[in-house]
This record gives C-alpha cells, sequence and structure tokens, in this order.
C-alpha cells in the first residue's frame, strides 16, 4: 500500500490516506477508473460547445474541479469489484 496517494486536479488536490496498488499495471480498460473520470468530465462539458481552444482549456477546467473527491473515491472504491467482474467475465467486457 502507498500512504498518501495524491491525485493531483487543475487547482486542488485531493487525498486518499491509503490506496491499494496492484503488482502489474491494468490491460483491461474495465480497470483503468480514468477512463471513467473522463467520461465524466466529457458529459460536464458536453453540451458547452466551445469555439476556441481557450474557451475548451476553460470549460476542460470547469468540469475537472467540479468531480468531488467523493466520485474520486468511489471510483478507487470500485476496483475489487471491477477485477472481481473481470475475473468473472474471463477478460472479456463488463459493464464498468
Amino acid at each position: 500500500m502507498r500512504q498518501g496517494f495524491i491525485i493531483l486536479t487543475v487547482s486542488t488536490t485531493k487525498v486518499f490516506k491509503t490506496l491499494e496498488v496492484l503488482a502489474w499495471p491494468a490491460n483491461s480498460p474495465d480497470l483503468n477508473v480514468i477512463e471513467n473520470l473522463w467520461a465524466i468530465v466529457k458529459r460536464k462539458i458536453r453540451d458547452r460547445k466551445p469555439t476556441t481552444l481557450d474557451q475548451l482549456k476553460q470549460n476542460i477546467a470547469t468540469a475537472w474541479e467540479a468531480v468531488s473527491a467523493e466520485t474520486c473515491d468511489k471510483l478507487v472504491k470500485s476496483m475489487p469489484r471491477r477485477l472481481q467482474a473481470v475475473i468473472q467475465a474471463k477478460g472479456a467486457a463488463t459493464k464498468y
């Protein structure tokens, strides 16, 4: 386990006290919670339709800031269920 693992965001830091790390990197997108986090951010900016790069950057920063520490925590805590789902699916796609 790693103590004081830090997730950096645009202008804030969200700290998880303890995070258990797998001994090897996950190859399944079902085990990559950052994909879910990006999907949340994309949903938050979908309707804003920026027309300039600066607007896009601002929309991304605003959407990223709106993601709560609780959301990040839920994603991290979903890993045991994700692992079990991938094992049961024998590596095939899961709901995650």
